[in-house]
Order: structure tokens, then C-alpha cells, then sequence
């Protein structure tokens, strides 16, 4: 792989330069705070199991944020407990680290934690589509990009994204100059101020960049570099939660199969539930949004598209070579399929494998 400038953001304090730099961190590096947070939260109960979770920002975690808001793995004996993180890069770290159980993550990170013998294993989906290229005013195509920046983050989906597509359209990471951001809120303020000339970004922040300077150009949804329904994120677990309380496992993806039905019966009221706490935008910005990334829990038609992708992340420095079919572990999702006929048939989004 050839080298392609790299800088991080001004004014994130503590973001990672370079791609070395990542790699260490989520390895052997974490966040006083992030730390603190994750080992010192005790247990709700002797007799509950509690599962420790870190999630990301975008649409795609709507799922596990109903399951917690609206506590559906309670009645199955489980509590979810929220562990929040300073910036993206923390939440690979934490999770990577062992000091949670479970991570809604884009599986492009979960790549680079399994590369590095994180026992971890990717048991459902979590959303579908979602990513966006948005560009400044004027900058209609990949040529326009030439010599402009991109601002994502590292190692994550809104970096291969655009890495596939600049590739797509002929061009690379050395035509453009990425800066790497810490949180999604910020990466959107950085292109809604004017100082980053495009950005790769998720739901809602993508449309609230889109909305929020006149004239912004949609340079891709994802779709035409993959395809309907391309993986984002998914449920990724620790293999000693599986191994030491499988059903527990079996509970969080239940509770998501009955966010996603929740959500698509009655989007608006779903919507409003997580505006505000976990959404920074307007209730009409997030609808909007919601509706370009939604909750999708069986995802296992995606295993290939997550494997083919993978190559990517090996051209980008990431991971050694490529991952295979190691990285999942279906077989919980597909007992809660079979133990949940009703629940399962009455979902709108699934594989269609």
C-alpha cells in the first residue's frame, strides 16, 4: 500500500495521526476515562446477568438503544449496561481490551480486533447503508476531490467507503488528504463550518450535513460502490460472554429483533425516543435519516460482503490478510430464529440467504 498523507483533526485533542498509531491504541492503549467507566460500574444484581456494551453514534445503534431505553432484555433475565466512550477510536479499544462483553461496531473495526487475536465474534447485525459521501459546494465528482480533504475516521466503514470508492472512480487515498476525527458530532461541525472539504459520515450527521450547507453534494450512498443493503454495523461479543452465558447473548439479539420490529411498525414514536439523548438533531432531521439507515439484526447474507471487504482494510495497513468465515458466529441469532417464529416472520428487513 502505498503512503497517502494523513493528519489528524486541530482541536481533537488526543486523536491518533496515523494508522501505526491506531493499531497501538486499540491494543494496549485506552482513555483514563474510558477505563474508569468500564471497571468500575458494579453489577446490577447477584442474580441478573449484566451485560457491559459500548455502541457507536449513528442510526445504526437505534436498535441497541431501544433495547435499553426500553429495557427488552430484562424479562429474559439480562441487564444491558451502557459503558460511553470519549471518542470512536475508544470504543474498538475497550472492547478489544475485554473490558466489556458486547459492542455494536462497525465490522470494519472488529476486523482490525480480531487481526490481533481479540477472542471476538461477530454474532448479528446491527444497520444497513447509512454511509455517505458529502462534498462541499462545487465538488461534484472524485476528480473535484483531488488535492482536498476528506475528514472519517480510522479503520472504520467511513473510511473503506471512500477508500473503495476514490479506487472505483480511479483515483486513491494519495490523491486526497484525510484527517481522521474523534466523534461523529465533531466531524460534522468540521464540514458545516466550512473546514474540511468533504466528509464520510453516518446517519443522522450525514443529512445534517447535506441540510446544513446549501448547495452540498451527495457524491455517494454507498450503494453504488456495493450494492441494496450493504452491512454497517453489526453485534459483535466476547467469546467468553458465549461461553459463559450463551443465552444471555441470545437475549441481546432478541431485544434487537424487537427494536427493529418496534421501529419499523412505528418509526416516528422510536424516533423520539433516542432524539435528544442520543441524537443531537431536530426530531424531522433524524426521521429523515433514520429511514437511510435502518436496524437490520439478520445479516447473515452480508458475510461475504463483510469477508470481500476485509481486503480493503488489508490495503489500507489495517490487518495482515484478509478474514474469513472465523469472523462470525451465526448460531445464536439463528436459535433465536427458531425459538421466535413470530417475532422473526414479522420483520420487514432480513436475509435473504
Amino acid at each position: 500500500m502505498g503512503q497517502h498523507r494523513h493528519t489528524h483533526a486541530a482541536g481533537s485533542a488526543g486523536l491518533l495521526s496515523s494508522r501505526r498509531d491506531f493499531l497501538c491504541h486499540c491494543c494496549v492503549g485506552i482513555s483514563t476515562a474510558a477505563l474508569l467507566a468500564a471497571i468500575n460500574r458494579p453489577a446490577r444484581s447477584a442474580d441478573a446477568v449484566t451485560i457491559k456494551a459500548t455502541h457507536g453514534t449513528g442510526f445504526c445503534n437505534m436498535g441497541i438503544f431501544l433495547a435499553h431505553e426500553l429495557q427488552l432484555t430484562e424479562d429474559d433475565g439480562v441487564h444491558l449496561e451502557f459503558v460511553n466512550t470519549p471518542t470512536i477510536a475508544d470504543v474498538t479499544t475497550i472492547f478489544g481490551a475485554g473490558l466489556v462483553d458486547a459492542s455494536l461496531i462497525p465490522y470494519t473495526n472488529f476486523f482490525t480486533l480480531l487481526d490481533k487475536g481479540a477472542p471476538v465474534k461477530i454474532v448479528s447485525g446491527g444497520g444497513v447503508e447509512g454511509c455517505v459521501i458529502v462534498s462541499q459546494p462545487g465538488l461534484d465528482s472524485a476528480e473535484a476531490l483531488r488535492g482536498k480533504t476528506l475528514g472519517t475516521f480510522q479503520a472504520d466503514t467511513l473510511e473503506v467507503l471512500p477508500y473503495d470508492w476514490l479506487k472505483m472512480n480511479g483515483m486513491s487515498f494519495q490523491d486526497v488528504d484525510v484527517r481522521f476525527f474523534g466523534t461523529s458530532p465533531e466531524l460534522a461541525q468540521a464540514f458545516l463550518a466550512g473546514s474540511v472539504d468533504s466528509i464520510c459520515h453516518i446517519e443522522p450527521y450525514a443529512t445534517q450535513a447535506l441540510e446544513g450547507v446549501q448547495g452540498a453534494v451527495m457524491l455517494s450512498d454507498g450503494t453504488d460502490v456495493y450494492h441494496k443493503g450493504y452491512t454497517d454495523c453489526v453485534l459483535a461479543v466476547s467469546e467468553r460472554l458465549i461461553d459463559d452465558s450463551r443465552d444471555a447473548v441470545k437475549a441481546l439479539i432478541k431485544a434487537l429483533m424487537i427494536a427493529q420490529q418496534k421501529t419499523e411498525a412505528d418509526r416516528k414514536a422510536m424516533v423520539e425516543l433516542t432524539i435528544g439523548k442520543y441524537y443531537k438533531t431536530p426530531l424531522e432531521v433524524g426521521l429523515a435519516a433514520s429511514m437511510k439507515q435502518p436496524n437490520v439484526v439478520d445479516q447473515r447474507d452480508q458475510e461475504d460482503f463483510m469477508i470481500e471487504r476485509s481486503r480493503s482494510v488489508v490495503e489500507l495497513g489495517y490487518i495482515k490478510e484478509p478474514l474469513g468465515k472465523e469472523s462470525f458466529d451465526w448460531s445464536m441469532l439463528e436459535e433465536v430464529i427458531a425459538e421466535n417464529p413470530e417475532l422473526y416472520d414479522s420483520l420487514k428487513l432480513k436475509s435473504k440467504a
